[in-house]
């Protein structure tokens, strides 16, 4: 794989359901995915080993982390350490955000594959 990828060659993944996707690269021991939540998007309470940080690019979403719940805009973070129960309603809009993963999530090795290569993200049209 080279080490200077378009984001736009990495394939669509369905990551939960039809309402979240994702692109992502990956090195050795980190993931960095670019996820586009349609609106009112649900991503119900889960853990994982991985540890998380992220940002919002675009939309809102309705963080929830060990118990601690916040509205997020454009550039609202969060970190989820190891473990920690978390989950995520998208705002009316929808979202596209920034999530970093380490170690990598090769747990989305075996998502499906989305055919529609069209991206949400803010400035995708070469602008």
């Amino acid at each position: 794989m080279s080490n200077l990828v378009d984001m736009m060659d990495s394939p669509l993944l369905q990551v939960w359901g039809d309402t979240v996707r994702a692109r992502r690269v990956q090195g050795e021991q980190i993931t960095l995915a670019v996820v586009e939540l349609d609106p009112n998007a649900v991503v119900p309470e889960h853990h994982h080993v991985a540890e998380q940080m992220g940002i919002v690019l675009a939309g809102e979403m309705i963080f929830t982390i060990d118990g601690e719940t916040r509205t997020l805009g454009p550039g609202g973070t969060w970190r989820i350490l190891s473990d920690l129960p978390h989950g995520v309603t998208a705002g009316p809009n929808g979202a596209v955000v920034i999530d970093v993963f380490t170690p990598v999530r090769s747990d989305w090795d075996t998502l499906p594959v989305i055919d529609d290569a069209s991206p949400r993200w803010p400035g995708s049209d070469g602008t």
